[in-house]
């Protein structure tokens, strides 16, 4: 005869090893969690002293790029990378900043200069009131440009790559010498500190001036419309009489070298018959606009008469802007310490 187990029974076994898996499940499980959140912890403690690590870190170089700059005066390569990088103000012209990488660019490039030429062998005294000039005059030329930048947005003006590049062809011919670009970076890297990215910094500012100083001169330019007409009756030299003190006569007095240095009036000249006069050209130097008379010439080179018409509204406003202290300086020469 078969026994059979009560029902009851066998499920309460059953029940009671299911319960048992349960019981060393939670129990691997605990044994775990004692490891896990430990670690979570330091983790996160790590992540905290991680960032503020970094945080500091930072404050600390900026304190000290900002020491750098606006304190000792540092003009080294890697400061004036990290301005290039970052356009931080070294002044500001009625609100617009003045990049501390255009005057760095400047002056570094004018004291280039001064120890090509001289080699700085002055007195310890004597150079370093040198050294103060040459960059108080960057300074003050990175505000003027900086100035014509703000006009320029304001009137809608641009200067195009393209513009610059054809400056930057022009420039590399001046003098007579067709320098190949290669030959050119080397000149100036050599003589001035420059490279062709910063050289086209240059001429893109000058430009731009070159169009403000254009657009903003009413007075010079109606004074050129009416010099236009009178030449065509008048001698160069009756019209400077007429207009004295605000037309300024040159005469070459002979042959010239047809490329010689002096506004771009040889090579206006250079392009003329004798005896023709060319009609309003702007200067090379963006400062004002020339007529030219061609008065001899030959293959190489020319004579000729000029009649030239300064723009004057630009410096106008900028004297006026500094004298009711438009301008803002974050840096000081042994010149101003007392400002």
């Amino acid at each position: 005869m078969k026994l059979k187990l009560p029902k009851g029974r066998n499920q309460k076994e059953r029940k009671t090893e299911k319960e048992k898996v349960e019981e060393r499940r939670e129990e691997v499980l605990s044994r775990g969690r004692k490891f896990k959140y430990p670690l979570q912890y330091a983790k996160h403690k790590l992540i905290i002293n991680t960032v503020v690590i970094a945080v500091v870190a930072v404050v600390l170089l900026v304190a000290a790029g900002w020491a750098a700059l606006y304190k000792l005066g540092d003009m080294g390569d890697i400061m004036y990378r990290i301005s290039s990088i970052i356009p931080v103000p070294v002044a500001e012209i009625e609100g617009k900043k003045v990049r501390f990488s255009d005057y760095l660019m400047t002056a570094r490039s004018s004291l280039t200069t001064l120890e090509q030429q001289s080699g700085l062998d002055e007195s310890l005294e004597d150079k370093q009131a040198m050294i103060e000039q040459y960059k108080r005059s960057a300074l003050t030329q990175a505000e003027d440009l900086t100035f014509a930048l703000k006009l320029g947005e304001e009137l809608g003006l641009e200067v195009s790559d393209e513009e610059v590049a054809v400056a930057f062809d022009e420039h590399r011919k001046i003098g007579g010498a067709e320098r190949s670009e290669e030959s050119f970076l080397k000149v100036l890297s050599t003589n001035f500190g420059l490279s062709k990215r910063e050289y086209q910094r240059m001429l893109y500012l000058a430009l731009m001036r070159a169009k403000v100083e254009q657009e903003i001169d009413a007075e010079a330019n109606e004074l050129a419309e009416t010099v236009a007409k009178r030449i065509k009756d008048k001698s160069f030299s009756d019209v400077k009489e007429e207009f004295a003190g605000k037309v300024e006569y040159e005469n070459t007095g002979g042959l010239i070298d047809n490329k010689n240095v002096d506004g771009g009036r040889s090579a206006v000249a250079m392009k003329l018959g004798v005896g023709e006069v060319s009609g309003k050209v702007l200067s090379t130097n963006g400062d004002g606009y020339y007529f030219v008379k061609t008065l001899e010439k030959s293959e190489t080179q020319v004579g000729y008469e000029s009649l030239y018409i300064k723009f004057t509204e630009f410096e106008k406003r900028l004297a006026e802007i500094r004298a009711a202290g438009g301008v803002k300086e974050y840096i000081h020469f042994r010149e101003n310490t007392d400002e």
